[in-house]
């Protein structure tokens, strides 16, 4: 089955294919990354690890889950840690790890029918907040909604996210569109 296209630029009217999950899979390992996506009903994991066997070791994970919506289904990534590995491989930045993972994670979405996503960027520091913001600005997210407890209807988004920061969202395959070279093969 073929992967699905879309527009790369609705003015020129061509069609650009979609990373395939096995796009983004081969290019993983293609940089030492075993990515493995695990399912639960509507949740998932994703995890990465570099070595194999016994010497495996976990450098990152994003976890979420698909929510049905009116308009469609929603990814709702919930999280994304790297572990303490991940800063003893000098050669693979952090941020690039959170790419391979959050790719993933937004594959699997598209694939359950997912129209949008949705985060909250975390603010534990504000030089963290900042930098956060920036990487999924970057990537493709945009700032929807302040959580910093100080209305009524930050209380719902301090319950579904677990603290406050900035809720981000983005239209998933606009993500693909715009990570698509990223993950391609190259000829």
């Amino acid at each position: 089955m073929a992967a699905p296209t879309s527009p790369a630029s609705p003015a020129a009217g061509l069609k650009a294919p979609l990373p395939t999950m096995g796009d983004i899979m081969a290019a993983s390992r293609a940089q030492g990354l075993r990515v493995r996506l695990r399912t639960v009903g509507p949740f998932f994991r994703v995890t990465a690890t570099c070595g194999e066997g016994e010497d495996a070791v976990e450098l990152g994970r994003a976890e979420g889950g698909v929510r049905p919506w009116p308009g469609g289904a929603v990814l709702h990534l919930d999280s994304m840690r790297m572990t303490r590995a991940t800063l003893s491989v000098s050669d693979r930045p952090l941020f690039g790890l959170g790419m391979f993972l959050g790719a993933v994670a937004v594959r699997h979405g598209f694939d359950a029918g997912c129209k949008r996503a949705e985060l909250l960027a975390i603010n534990d520091t504000p030089l963290y907040h900042d930098k956060l913001i920036r990487f999924y600005t970057r990537m493709g997210f945009k700032a929807v909604h302040e959580v910093d407890g100080s209305s009524i209807t930050d209380l719902a988004h301090m319950l579904v996210w677990g603290g406050r920061g900035t809720r981000m969202d983005a239209d998933i395959e606009e993500l693909l569109i715009k990570w698509g070279k990223r993950f391609r093969p190259q000829d």
